[in-house]
């Protein structure tokens, strides 16, 4: 009880798992007191934040993101060497956040011992992410804890491997959901545009859902590491979510996996207001019911 009592909180994976073992729900502690007018005008007067901003808005990311780690983690708000306080830092994200520079609203907020969910936990494209999610029936809070694993909210983010846009999308997976979803003349360049990225996405990420019968971390990690892999590893004795998903033998969608369902699990206070569960929505996991539907084996 002692080595739970010290890790358990909002903040993650084993600490939301910590708070539930001690028979709490995920409830999101308040909002820390907002910026001052005095506190966001220090910060923006800060030179390297104003060339970050520029270097982003004209094309030059990684040089920017350089910069604006750099700024925030070893100047003060005066301009001097050192390091930022707690409320310096929340300023410079609540900066980023107004700016609609969504991952470094998250990279700033997650340096600072304040937690500020609306800073760590930003819900851009609000209306379109709802309404579509509505439609097609596939709960917000999972499209958004995976987006902001995928791209943090970047529109046009491109991985090493080609996947592109908000749900980081690959042109073939893309292909084959408008195809699915009927969606004609579908051309893979337009994935960098933002709600058809959503729509292409969210399609793809409810076809996998039903696959795998519900599973929500199943389907995160057949998003990841296709959907071949999970229906591999679910062979075997029933297990808890949580248990299931430390047994991944892949590192990156092992942490992949986790991260998605913790964020999931935070967006869904955010959203709902009410207290959560990140065991309920790991559930078990274990060889497919032999009275279901039949799995979708064209799935990419």
């Amino acid at each position: 009880q002692a080595l739970l009592r010290s890790i358990a909180s909002v903040r993650g994976f084993y600490e939301q798992l910590a708070e539930e073992e001690l028979g709490r729900k995920i409830v999101l502690p308040l909002r820390p007191a907002a910026p001052t007018v005095a506190e966001m005008e220090a910060v923006k007067a800060l030179p390297g934040l104003q060339r970050a901003i520029h270097a982003i808005h004209i094309g030059i990311r990684q040089d920017g993101v350089r910069e604006w780690n750099y700024t925030a983690g070893m100047v003060d708000a005066q301009g001097k060497r050192g390091r930022m306080t707690d409320r310096e830092k929340l300023a410079v994200a609540q900066w980023a956040c107004e700016l609609e520079i969504w991952d470094r609203c998250i990279n700033t907020s997650e340096r600072t011992q304040l937690f500020d969910a609306h800073h760590r936990y930003p819900m851009p494209f609000h209306d379109e992410v709802l309404v579509r999610t509505r439609d097609i029936k596939l709960d917000a809070a999972y499209v958004y804890g995976l987006m902001r694993q995928e791209s943090r909210f970047i529109t046009d983010a491109r991985s090493s491997v080609g996947a592109s846009g908000l749900m980081q999308v690959m042109p073939r997976t893309a292909k084959w959901t408008a195809k699915k979803l009927g969606l004609k003349n579908f051309q893979p360049e337009r994935l960098n545009q933002k709600d058809v990225n959503i729509a292409i996405g969210t399609g793809y990420m409810k076809l996998v859902l039903n696959s795998f019968q519900g599973s929500m971390p199943m389907a995160a990690a057949a998003y990841n590491a296709g959907p071949s892999r999970p229906r591999k590893w679910r062979n075997g004795p029933s297990l808890e979510g949580a248990i299931w998903a430390e047994c991944i033998p892949f590192t990156e969608t092992r942490d992949y996996v986790k991260k998605v369902m913790s964020n999931t699990t935070t967006y869904a206070a955010l959203i709902s207001g009410e207290p959560q569960s990140l065991k309920a929505r790991l559930g078990k996991v274990g060889p497919r019911d032999k009275d279901a539907p039949a799995e979708d084996t064209d799935l990419p």
